[in-house]
């Protein structure tokens, strides 16, 4: 792809010499030495130590090549925690997006504490995972919860339960504690990309006599794709990931409930001591993670 012509205009001008790529190049050196420290070599040696098996109860390190990622496959708590993983994350970017587009709906339009609802709304997002966790802990709490408290004012429950000790809604109320900290990062992203449609298009559609429906169908909607895709890709990747909160609530339980992959790699390199295999998981979630983002802009970018 060739340069901008006001751009080959000013090279024209103003040749850059040997000595200049020289100094740029030493003055960006600095900045590759410390990405290859902090992310290259880590990647890489993560690879390498997935191809042995290495356990800190013992000295020998044994080469395996792909023992440790057959031995994964083979695993059924392996594909338990696949299951669970992909349940936690369909239900969380699905909340996500149809709680997030409806709060951009909102601020999109004028009305008084726009301003004020627009700044509350960044106050999850600020809060880091740990707090968020631990506050979510003491709001499901079995003998003090505020989630108890309210229910049992309103009548829905007739007396205090352990919500986390439940293995049929564990999963789905760490769900609403990751929606809770994300919705406000997505809804900003899809209010920037409202922000962006031209009213000539809205102009258009009521001249053709489109009611609110169709215009939100026809000209909202398509005009959307990028920020969904945006915030489709970020959530899915976070919610696949995600550890924080399965491990400030729950560590994996109860009866492993919440045994997501991410915590999965955890109990095999933490608690097991098996450096080896706890790789070869996380290099297994890095591609599934990968495959999903690539799937995600196949089937919206087609069409942006």
């Amino acid at each position: 792809m060739s340069a901008p012509a006001p751009t080959r205009r000013w090279l024209a001008r103003h040749p850059v010499s040997a000595a200049d790529q020289r100094s740029a190049m030493l003055l960006l050196l600095p900045m590759f030495v410390v990405l290859l420290a902090v992310a290259v070599f880590p990647v890489l040696y993560s690879l390498w130590t997935s191809l042995f098996d290495i356990h800190l109860t013992r000295m020998d390190a044994p080469f395996v090549g792909l023992g440790n990622y057959i031995a994964i496959f083979r695993d059924p708590d392996f594909w338990a925690a696949v299951g669970r993983t992909v349940w936690f994350t369909v239900v969380s970017v699905l909340a996500i997006m149809v709680i997030a587009t409806l709060i951009a709906l909102l601020l999109n339009r004028e009305f008084r504490g726009r301003r004020i609802l627009s700044a509350a709304l960044l106050i999850p997002w600020a809060i880091p995972y740990v707090v968020d966790g631990l506050m979510w802990k003491w709001i499901y709490d079995s003998g003090y919860g505020a989630l108890n408290g309210l229910l049992l004012q309103l009548g829905v429950i007739g007396h205090y339960m352990i919500w986390l000790g439940d293995t049929h809604k564990t999963l789905l109320l760490i769900a609403n504690a990751f929606v809770w900290k994300e919705v406000p990062l997505a809804t900003i992203l899809l209010l920037v990309t409202l922000k962006s449609v031209s009213p000539d298009l809205y102009a258009a559609a009521r001249v053709d006599g489109a009611t609110a429906l169709r215009r939100f169908v026809h000209v909202t909607l398509p005009s959307m794709r990028p920020g969904f895709m945006l915030v489709m890709i970020y959530e899915a990747m976070t919610a696949v990931r995600h550890f924080d909160l399965f491990f400030i609530l729950t560590e994996g339980g109860p009866a492993d409930a919440s045994h997501v992959l991410s915590w999965h790699i955890y109990v095999e390199t933490f608690r097991k001591l098996s450096f080896g295999s706890g790789a070869a998981v996380a290099y297994v979630l890095a591609l599934a993670t990968f495959a999903m983002s690539y799937t995600i802009i196949r089937l919206l970018g087609r069409r942006l």
